[in-house]
């Protein structure tokens, strides 16, 4: 773990987030006292396409008008 004063962070910012990018912890001081900590940040967890492919079902009348009833909830027209 490396301790960097918050001046020199501000300073070499870049060149701190290549070393988090690396692997290394830094931590970030003020006084002495730990402010904050740059960590590298991980892979992204891969997405899948088609992951929940058969695991949802569109029922045949769901382009279907809706009741007048129904239209009357949405647009708050009923008593």
């Amino acid at each position: 773990m490396i301790i960097v004063p918050l001046a020199e962070a501000k300073n070499n910012l870049s060149k701190l987030v290549d070393e988090a990018a690396a692997g290394k912890i830094i931590t970030i001081a003020k006084h002495g006292r730990a402010l904050a900590r740059l960590v590298p940040a991980g892979k992204p967890d891969p997405r899948r396409i088609g992951a929940m492919k058969g695991k949802l079902t569109l029922p045949d009348d769901f382009d279907a008008p809706l009741s007048d009833e129904t239209l009357d909830d949405f647009e708050g027209t009923r008593a």
